[in-house]
């Protein structure tokens, strides 16, 4: 009986793979937070980022709350895609903790600019001061960062057509929120938010982690560790002190 070809398999994926539970999580808040507000519209103005609000009358949340709100439907589900298709990898690269870390970090830290730059004086200023700014944006242009820096010569298609090397594709978008966040208007209100995390993305990954304060930190846990060997009586030494050990 003649043998029949055999024929290999062949599989295809789409994306970075399984959604881990954290960014999951994330996602399933940012829509549940998206319906709340298009069902009780006042929330917004409670929970966005208004830095007349969050300085006169010390609306301390917003910075955290403006995260989980968005303007429209393209707007949550274009950073919801950006959030799986660049987060899933770095999750897995740094783990869940520092994951979460980051993202709250850039994400507040793009509020902290806009807030910053709202007191400024002239056009700028005037612009964001009475401004809602609402959504993840910061915190996605801060993993934007993070993926350059740990990918840099890895594709992303602009606009699903032009392939560009991670590391450009975040200079240029980190050259037009910057051009854009002087620019006065709405637009610069959003970018503003999107130039603040890419800048506390960099300080975050190459100050904090591999600057002075890594330095210091390290510093910091040699000298609890000698203390705690004090303090229980654990000596190093060799054979001959073995009696001295405490295992």
């Amino acid at each position: 009986m003649p043998r029949q070809p055999s024929y290999s398999r062949i599989a295809y994926a789409f994306g970075p793979g399984p959604v881990p539970p954290t960014i999951k999580a994330l996602i399933w808040a940012n829509v549940l937070m998206f319906v709340a507000a298009w069902l009780f519209p006042a929330i917004t103005l409670y929970l966005g980022l208004m830095p007349d609000a969050v300085l006169r009358r010390l609306f301390v949340w917003q910075p955290v709350t403006y995260l989980f709100l968005h303007a429209g439907f393209f707007h949550i589900i274009f950073n919801m895609l950006a959030l799986w298709m660049f987060g899933v990898e770095l999750e897995r690269r740094w783990g869940t903790r520092f994951f979460l870390k980051y993202y709250f970090v850039t994400g507040i830290g793009a509020a902290l600019t806009t807030i910053a730059l709202a007191l400024l004086p002239g056009s700028v200023g005037g612009a964001l001061w009475y401004s809602l700014t609402v959504g993840a944006s910061g915190a996605i242009y801060g993993l934007l960062l993070a993926y350059a820096l740990a990918f840099p010569d890895r594709p992303i298609y602009m606009y699903l057509l032009f392939p560009i090397p991670a590391k450009y594709f975040v200079m240029i978008l980190g050259g037009i929120a910057f051009l854009s966040s002087i620019a006065g208007n709405e637009g610069g209100v959003a970018n503003a938010a999107h130039l603040g995390g890419l800048l506390f993305g960099f300080l975050y990954l190459r100050v904090w982690r591999a600057g002075p304060m890594a330095e210091m930190k390290y510093r910091y846990v040699k000298w609890r560790m000698n203390r705690l060997r004090r303090k229980f009586d654990v000596h190093q030494g060799g054979r001959s002190d073995w009696d001295r050990h405490v295992h």
